[in-house]
């Protein structure tokens, strides 16, 4: 099974050469990229979105859009397009293969690094669901505690630098993550990289009492669940962009209401291992991510938190040094007026 939901990243060294190598040969949306997709404004539009990982929780509002009616009732005739270990999320849409998909902040920061003119235009998850996961008995009870811990990490994650720039991994011995909290069975001294919605529900269905470190809480924090398109679409096509944003936000809204259905839905297209209860349990711990105070509004996005990740990646050198500006990064134009 894969245990870490949400975390629907390709190993990022990998996805940069596939992307420069795309860019390189000179095939860019410009040139692909169809201005309007098959069918006009009085027939059913053809929409495809490609999705960053096997059909999951985090991908919740586009199953619910698509099986409550949202997209049909404005005239879209939407595919899904499951994702996998290493999909490539960007040469799909600057190739015109889907129209929009679903990823990560940090990601589209690293796209836009390339010379991907990829823009989100909603943000459905607004607190990151990226924790460690530690045993109650490990004697950790913050992140100060975790020198003298052996951590399951995946390299290229982009949180992990950011974690040792705060010395929070001094003293921590990092060894690879292979999609399991199976170390921790047997060993009170293992901590898991871990998204808040699955992996400490399978650590206690295998009996064990955890506890989740939330790395946002350190101040890394991307957008999740992130839609994305090309800035060739948006240009060309605003009015169908409008009405897919419309539909898709309105299926998160009932889909973390009511998610049943759409569980169904992601069960039966996941053949990886997920489960009914799994599922469940992610939609539960996905209402506080995306609703983290009374006042915030499903998908919104600020230049504000663009700019705090984009300076934190520079700083990282995750990136070059002013090769992104947070205000391309992403559009309201798309979302309700606040």
């Amino acid at each position: 099974m894969k245990t870490e939901m949400f975390n629907c990243e390709s190993n990022k060294t990998v996805w940069a050469i596939t992307l420069t190598a795309f860019l390189v040969t000179g095939t860019t949306g410009c040139s692909t990229q169809k201005s309007e997709p098959e069918g006009s404004a009085s027939e059913t539009t053809s929409v495809s979105v490609q999705l960053n990982w096997y059909p999951e929780v985090e991908h919740g509002g586009v199953y619910q859009a698509l099986i409550d009616g949202s997209y049909s009732d404005r005239g879209l005739d939407v595919e899904i397009k499951p994702g996998g270990s290493e999909t490539p999320v960007a040469p799909e849409l600057l190739l015109g293969r889907s129209h929009f998909a679903i990823t990560n902040a940090d990601d589209v920061v690293l796209f836009r690094a390339q010379g991907a003119d990829i823009v989100a235009v909603l943000a459905a998850v607004q607190d990151n669901p990226r924790c460690l996961l530690v045993r109650s008995d490990s004697g950790v009870e913050t992140f100060d505690d975790l020198s003298g811990m052996t951590l399951q990490c995946q390299p290229g994650r982009t949180f992990l630098p950011f974690l040792r720039q705060r010395g929070i991994l001094e003293g921590v011995r990092e060894v690879p993550y292979f999609n399991s909290i199976a170390g921790m069975v047997n060993d009170p001294k293992m901590a898991v990289q871990a998204y808040v919605v699955a992996e400490p529900l399978l650590a206690r269905q295998q009996g064990l009492d955890i506890r989740t470190l939330m790395v946002s809480e350190l101040g890394w924090n991307p957008y999740s669940s992130v839609l994305v398109t090309t800035g060739d679409l948006i240009r060309e096509s605003p009015e169908m962009v409008q009405q897919f944003v419309d539909a898709t936000r309105l299926g998160w809204e009932n889909y973390l209401s009511a998610p049943d259905k759409a569980n169904a839905q992601i069960l039966a297209a996941n053949k990886h291992g997920m489960t009914d209860e799994v599922l469940q349990f992610g939609a539960e711990q996905m209402r506080d991510l995306a609703y983290p105070s009374e006042k915030t509004k499903l998908g919104q996005m600020s230049l504000d938190r663009w700019q705090t990740l984009v300076g934190q990646m520079s700083e990282l050198e995750v990136i070059d040094a002013d090769s992104v500006q947070a205000e391309e990064c992403f559009t309201t134009q798309f979302l309700p007026n606040e």
